[in-house]
């Protein structure tokens, strides 16, 4: 058998360079906790927010417990970071002010 190998076709001015963004499907979830309330539960990509800072200390991701009403913030590591802008998290990036 031989292998297929699959190479981007460009055609036209219109044609792009770079990282081609990829669709994530809208059942994309994440298994959150809440540490009021002890609640668990599935939360899709659109209650999540992920800010992303200079250090480990400003990097975090937020929701909303649907349980309690209260406000959640986790720190973010690498993986976490991977998986929720993987996932279709909104992200912010946040910078210093000199």
């Amino acid at each position: 058998m031989n292998p297929t190998h699959l190479v981007p076709v460009a055609t036209g001015p219109a044609a792009r360079t770079g990282p081609v963004p990829v669709p994530v499907p809208a059942a994309v979830r994440f298994r959150a906790a809440c540490p009021d309330c002890r609640g668990r539960f599935e939360l899709a990509a659109g209650a999540l927010r992920l800010a992303i800072g200079a250090s480990s200390r400003t990097t975090f991701y937020t929701f909303t417990c649907p349980e309690c009403a209260a406000p959640v913030r986790k720190p973010a590591g690498e993986r976490i970071i991977e998986l929720l802008t993987g996932g279709g998290v909104r992200t912010l990036r946040l910078h210093a002010t000199p």
